[in-house]
């Protein structure tokens, strides 16, 4: 036990102060960094930020959801959802930094925060915790196309990586759907199978 609790501690630590490493390719390898005003790079740099930011509290979560989830397959997946994520958190800090930033000074908090709700929906049940994960998966697919849309047009390198973690967003929600999640009110497309 105090084992898995050290390794938990140094997940959460690798998240927030480390690096993060992707084994697969950046989506943007290759693609030319575009002509951006500074007002178009200060916003674009900002979005990223806020993405970044999500892939921590992903982190979270996803740790928080699996740490108390009943189900091996149920807490593998989450695990494995978990590990995808962090390509993400590569993906967006190496392109905040492109853009002349830094991530959030806030992201511990959001951690935390995070953890806490990731550790609560875990201990409803491995269903509810699987809709839980799939309607945030929902609502964070939703959330990036908005900046798809908010994106300037010619950073096309920051249009690849949120894109490709739209589509990774969206796996994880089949995924958890797969695994039996409960619907949820709200939750895409499936709404109407909700027993009210």
């Amino acid at each position: 036990m105090l084992d898995s609790l050290i390794v938990e501690f140094d997940k959460g630590l690798r998240t927030l102060f480390a690096s993060a490493a992707s084994s697969r390719a950046h989506p943007d390898q290759g693609l030319t960094e575009a002509e951006l005003s500074e007002q178009e790079k200060r916003h674009a740099q900002g979005l990223m930020r806020v993405n970044h930011c999500g892939e921590v509290c992903a982190q979270a979560l996803y740790q928080g959801q699996a740490l108390t989830a009943r189900n091996p397959a149920a807490r593998e997946a989450l695990r494995q959802a978990a590990f995808e994520e962090v390509e993400h958190l590569a993906w967006t800090e190496r392109r905040i930094r492109e853009l002349g930033g830094r991530p959030s000074l806030f992201n511990p908090l959001w951690y935390g925060g995070s953890l806490a709700i990731g550790v609560t929906a875990g201990l409803l049940g491995d269903k509810w915790n699987l809709g839980f994960l799939e309607e945030t998966e929902h609502q964070v697919g939703a959330h990036l196309d908005s900046h798809l849309q908010q994106l300037p047009a010619q950073d096309v390198r920051s249009r690849a990586i949120v894109s490709q973690m739209r589509d990774d967003e969206l796996k994880h929600a089949d995924m958890a759907h797969e695994q039996g999640a409960a619907a949820l009110l709200g939750t895409g497309d499936r709404f109407d199978e909700v027993d009210l």
